[in-house]
């Protein structure tokens, strides 16, 4: 079954996901869907992503517990990106963290 909407994945059959709170706007975490992931996250209403490093689907929380819930999904202007707005049931960093975006760079962090 192919997706209805015209999603461009790149190359490796990768698209880019970002995963945003749904009700604080707060950017939770970044990971990448194939076809399959994406598929199952808009049938099953929890998500599903796929990792570069394992090659494979892994559904959000399948470890930790801590799913996140699809609250709607979103496609940007190009097609080329996926916005998941969603509640997650706990931190959604590996870390413990809640988002995956604790760690400001600054100017210090660039060496000459």
């Amino acid at each position: 079954m192919k997706l209805t909407k015209d999603i461009k994945f790149n190359e490796k059959g990768l698209i880019p996901a970002i995963a945003q709170d749904a009700d604080s706007g707060e950017v939770l975490m970044l990971a990448y869907m194939n076809e399959e992931a994406l598929r199952r996250t808009l049938t099953s209403g929890e998500a599903w992503f796929y990792s570069r490093s394992r090659q494979e689907l892994w559904h959000k929380g399948e470890t930790s517990g801590n799913i996140l819930k699809v609250r709607s999904i979103w496609k940007d202007c190009d097609s080329d990106t996926i916005l998941i707005k969603g509640k997650a049931s706990g931190p959604v960093c590996h870390t413990g963290n809640d988002t995956c975006f604790f760690q400001e760079l600054t100017e210090k962090d660039v060496k000459d």
